[in-house]
């Protein structure tokens, strides 16, 4: 046996040992239901470990994310529901037989064709299952993330624009219907508008080869960076953003600005 099978094998029995009789009341209470808040919370950390380019952090919350299937094929096995060996060979089944060109005969050249295989397989695999050449996304996405994959789904099938200017059309159209409807007043078709125009950019990043999800993060973490920039530079000064003109603090943005291109 090998040290990383050595290694998952012990936190299999140590979590075994936190659910059984003497071990840990939190651990032997959780359910499938009440871990999904922390399957959730522990990727998200992942991703800020990556944006971080922090191995250590990075190792750290690996684990932590591991946890949870850990956690989740422990609780399966007490139900006799299913084993973590059975995952494990689910997972090596499907990763066989959705690499046809490593592991059986067929050639692809690219990524783009391997992506269209994967989702050909996937949807011969589920051809009883599903009946939409939408279905099989996750209901509990981030909207973002989840607008974005219903339009690659649409455009695999063909339901797509063909060019990116005809996209960006679209976006000004929905921004111009979305102000109309601002301009009237009419709360429930200003929702529905801009939840249109959110749509039209999302797939606008499509076409661009812009992640949405990931675009929109990064913007929040620059204006979390510019804030409290702001904050620490009127605090230095002995006043508060209630305190301080617009002026100022539109100024004091601009600096931060200034700081991150000469950082980058």
């Amino acid at each position: 046996m090998n040290n990383e099978q050595q290694g998952f094998d012990r936190i299999m029995a140590i979590m075994r040992r936190l659910r059984g009789p003497g071990g840990c009341p939190w651990d032997a209470e959780q359910t499938h239901d009440s871990l999904k808040r922390y399957l959730l919370e522990e990727a998200y950390e992942v991703i800020e470990a990556i944006d971080a380019r922090s191995p250590a952090m990075l190792k750290e919350e690996l684990g932590d994310l591991l946890l949870q299937p850990v956690f989740h094929a422990v609780i399966a096995e007490e139900q006799h529901a299913f084993s973590m060996d059975e995952v494990l060979a689910a997972l090596a089944g499907k990763l066989v037989s959705r690499h046809p060109h490593v592991f059986g005969e067929q050639i692809i050249r690219t990524s783009d064709e391997q992506s269209e295989n994967w989702e050909r397989l996937k949807q011969q695999e589920k051809a009883n299952e599903r009946k939409s050449a939408l279905a099989g996304i996750p209901p509990h996405l981030p909207a973002l993330m989840k607008a974005q994959k219903i339009t690659e789904k649409a455009a695999r099938v063909g339901f797509d624009w063909a060019h990116v200017d005809e996209v960006f059309a679209k976006v000004m159209e929905e921004l111009r219907e979305f102000e109309e409807t601002m301009l009237a007043g009419d709360q429930e078709r200003m929702e529905a508008e801009l939840g249109d125009l959110l749509f039209a950019l999302v797939n606008l990043g499509r076409f661009l080869s812009i992640d949405p999800e990931e675009a929109l993060r990064k913007t929040i973490a620059r204006f979390t960076r510019r804030f409290t920039h702001i904050e620490q530079a009127l605090h230095n000064r002995g006043t508060t953003m209630k305190e301080a003109s617009l002026e100022e603090m539109e100024r004091l943005w601009e600096e931060a600005k200034g700081l991150e291109r000469l950082e980058g």
